[in-house]
């Protein structure tokens, strides 16, 4: 079982190929502050997909701005979000049927003691 820190870094990566298929023109300030982690988290993420082959980087052409740089998903890129977004899927309705199985188990706790409106029966 992964541990919790390997988890939460799969789920930044599942979260920056997400958002740079979307939107390959973002800053690394952008994609920090989309992603909610911090700027230099941000940079170290995208060099370490552009180093194993997930992200390239390219200059835009038309712009005014020469320093502006899109991060592209490579093939290999694409196929690492597909199977991130799979297992981060998979993870999302565990925990979305543990929250349903505890709500079950804390409505029944309570019982009547709550009008039915309040339990979404109303």
């Amino acid at each position: 079982m992964a541990s919790r820190r390997d988890l939460q870094q799969e789920e930044v990566r599942f979260r920056v190929l997400r958002l740079l298929n979307d939107n390959p023109d973002l800053s690394t300030r952008q994609i920090a502050d989309a992603v909610g982690i911090s700027n230099g988290s941000a940079y170290y993420c995208l060099n370490a997909l552009m180093q194993k082959g997930l992200v390239k980087i390219g200059n835009f052409r038309a712009s005014d701005h020469k320093g502006r740089y899109a991060y592209v998903l490579t093939p290999r890129g694409l196929r690492e979000k597909t199977q991130l977004t799979a297992k981060f899927l998979e993870r999302k309705l565990a925990e979305y049927e543990a929250l349903k199985a505890e709500i079950a188990a804390l409505e029944d706790e309570v019982g009547e003691a709550l009008p039915a409106r309040r339990l979404g029966r109303g």
